[in-house]
């Protein structure tokens, strides 16, 4: 029998595997309007709501409303989701959105010259982007590497990142910075961190008028978290921790210890910095710190995000998963620079679990002698657990937005949850026949496979392609920003003289 609308009418249906009705619901995300993502694979990644092989979700406004199998919701549009999974959209809590017109320029890069002539060494990160490709950003530049980026993540089904934005040369840099966030129309946590130094730089003290002029409401997609680096100074980091705390904001900041921060790290934890580490904070990276040092964090209620790809490609050092696994802590995921790697969930993802499984199945065979019958030995008590699918799942959807404050919207399919969804498609030729549900995710899928974005309830991407965005003009704007940025370096564009 076919579904009616309140006035007698069919409901209109939108089918996320074709046909001439093949539309997205009208005016999704606006309140009042609801639709039903109706027979997928649901995994919810919450826990008191579970998963069902079959099931609904009902949407109104931005919220999720209900999710099991079978709803009928009167005069509601329909989007088939038959053949797809259904997941909370994912959530990157480290990107450096402002470099994306520098994209692969160090696909061999480290962070640091290491003085040996190494073509790894030059160009290197500190160098040609911090202190090189970042001084020559006008506004406009900005804006459109930030949008361009953001868009492009979009597509890829992250619904949530913090952009850790080291571009305030001035005013005028950082709302071309917050105002792409607000246009590429995702959640995202603006990352207000510092610039160059230059004379027109408001940071930190220009917190103040963010929070007033783009942050009065919790009530928007946009939040903000505050740079603390501590290696830009005590002088420097207190103000901007002080400015943080006076204004309820989260504080960011990076831990590297081949980058010279150990020493101060160690201070930190020792009570010595001039600062309290607490549960507003945000560590990225952490690499090479001392046992005290994380002690400290894990008891102060401070998280971790790791950027599995490019720690272990740059030399930032390993990932600490193992540690963090030691003392009973869980890390959220992130992308860092597209300098180097790709920014989407799905490299994030295997890149975690393979070097976590790869060093911990190692140190499972080196307790064995590789002769019968010690060839394949018992793991000795205190090996750690090798990461499955559904962790590195929950590094990145429920863990990442527990660490950027954003929990209580995002990170799951909660019924009252803010509906950031993604549709997955399970037919495709790298995944059929479906198995698993996070295996698939996980171990098979790419960008290729995310056919439908939905974030606080409005439909972004449908059937593989972005809404409301003007793509190729941006390409051109984006293009002409690289052209200006590589002749303000000296550099020469030579597709192939970078990698």
């Amino acid at each position: 029998m076919t579904e009616r609308r309140d006035d007698g009418e069919p409901p209109e249906r939108a089918t996320a595997d074709g046909g001439a009705e093949a539309q997205p619901p009208k005016d999704s995300g606006q309140r009042g309007r609801r639709y039903v993502i109706r027979g997928g694979a649901v995994m919810s990644m919450d826990p008191n709501v579970g998963n069902f092989a079959v099931a609904d979700v009902l949407v109104e406004g931005s919220k999720i409303v209900d999710i099991r199998p079978r709803i009928h919701a009167a005069g509601a549009g329909v989007i088939d989701a038959r053949g797809r999974i259904v997941l909370p959209g994912f959530v990157d809590t480290h990107h450096h959105l402002f470099e994306t017109a520098e994209r692969a320029f160090l696909a061999n890069g480290l962070l640091l010259d290491d003085h040996s002539g190494s073509p790894s060494a030059h160009p290197n990160y500190g160098e040609h982007i911090l202190r090189g490709f970042a001084r020559h950003y006008r506004p406009a530049d900005v804006y459109v590497n930030s949008l361009f980026a953001g868009l492009s993540q979009l597509d890829t089904g992250v619904t949530t990142v913090l952009d850790v934005s080291q571009i305030h040369h001035s005013p005028e840099h950082t709302d071309a910075a917050i105002q792409a966030l607000v246009d590429t129309g995702r959640r995202s946590a603006f990352g207000f961190f510092e610039g160059d130094g230059r004379a027109t730089a408001r940071y930190p003290q220009d917190a103040y008028r963010l929070k007033d002029q783009w942050f009065s409401s919790d009530d928007q997609l946009v939040s903000m978290v505050m740079g603390g680096e501590l290696h830009l100074g005590r002088q420097v980091y207190t103000r901007a921790w002080a400015i943080a705390r006076e204004l309820g904001l989260r504080i960011a900041a990076r831990s590297v210890g081949s980058w010279g921060m150990r020493p101060i790290f160690d201070d930190l934890a020792r009570g010595d910095a001039g600062v309290d580490v607490g549960p507003d904070n945000l560590f990225i990276h952490m690499t090479g710190m001392s046992d005290q040092t994380w002690r400290r964090l894990r008891d102060a209620g401070a998280q971790v995000s790791l950027a599995f790809p490019i720690e272990m490609t740059m030399r930032h050092g390993t990932p600490p998963i193992l540690t963090m696994q030691r003392l009973g802590m869980e890390p959220s995921l992130s992308s860092d620079v597209e300098t180097t790697m790709a920014a989407d969930p799905f490299t994030q993802m295997r890149s975690a679990m393979i070097m976590q499984r790869m060093t911990v199945n190692q140190l499972i065979l080196d307790q064995g002698d590789l002769v019968p019958p010690n060839n394949w030995p018992t793991p000795a008590p205190g090996t750690p657990e090798l990461l499955t699918v559904r962790d590195v799942l929950r590094y990145a959807t429920v863990n990442g937005a527990k660490h950027l404050g954003l929990d209580g919207k995002t990170g799951t399919l909660t019924p009252g949850k803010e509906a950031d969804i993604v549709l997955l498609d399970a037919t495709a030729l790298n995944v059929a026949p479906l198995n698993s549900v996070p295996g698939a995710v996980v171990s098979l899928m790419d960008r290729t496979n995310v056919e439908t974005v939905i974030v606080a309830g409005k439909v972004r991407k449908w059937k593989g392609q972005l809404l409301d965005a003007d793509l190729p003009r941006l390409r051109r704007e984006l293009e002409s920003s690289r052209d200006h940025l590589f002749a303000a370096m000296g550099l020469a564009q030579d597709l192939f003289a970078w990698s």
